[in-house]
């Protein structure tokens, strides 16, 4: 499966961050990387309903925040039915809380300050993976889909070949020499319309 660079670039992400600045130069960093569809939000209550409503393909979420930090959104976003993959990249300053983001869901993680280069190369690599993931999950549901259909028609033709055989010990016909039936009884005689010489 391979993801177009229009794709990538038309993903949509979130930037989730307490301080103006870190938003201002997140948006900036992923402007100039060509990324169309970046909201922001300063206030991380409202990071599990605007999941919600936008089904986010990246999450950027600073872990230190007022209120609630990156811990606990992640924490109430694994609640989120949208959907069960949820990608998420951490922010940290403190190196200690960068397993325990790993361990609490996170897929990646970027330091402060940022090293712009590794934080684009980290945001392209985690939306292909998101990407293909949800090329993944369309594809599974297109073939469920399709065994469902076929399934149906097996059983279908299972149902008719079982009334067939129960027949079959009533069913009598000949055939003359060029194919046409020339005696026939029982459901068979019903079924194709003939009537006996």
């Amino acid at each position: 499966m391979k993801v177009s660079e229009s794709e990538i670039r038309n993903a949509s992400i979130l930037i989730v961050d307490d301080q103006l600045s870190n938003v201002e130069l997140l948006h900036a960093l992923l402007v100039d990387a060509g990324y169309t569809k970046i909201h922001t939000t300063m206030d991380p209550t409202e990071v599990c309903e605007l999941h919600r409503k936008n089904s986010y393909d990246l999450i950027l979420l600073d872990l230190q925040m007022p209120v609630m930090d990156g811990f606990a959104v992640m924490e109430a976003l694994k609640f989120n039915e949208v959907d069960p993959y949820l990608s998420v990249l951490v922010i940290t300053a403190q190196p200690s809380h960068k397993l325990r983001a790993l361990q609490a869901g996170a897929k990646d993680f970027i330091s402060k300050p940022f090293d712009l280069v590794e934080a684009r190369t980290r945001v392209r690599n985690l939306l292909e993976v998101r990407l293909v993931y949800k090329q993944l999950e369309a594809l599974n549901r297109s073939l469920e889909r399709i065994v469902e259909v076929r399934t149906a028609q097996l059983r279908e033709s299972e149902a008719r070949y079982r009334s067939f055989t129960e027949l079959a010990a009533d069913w009598y016909w000949e055939q003359d020499e060029h194919g046409v039936f020339s005696k026939v009884s029982g459901p068979v005689q019903e079924m194709l319309g003939v009537k006996n010489n």
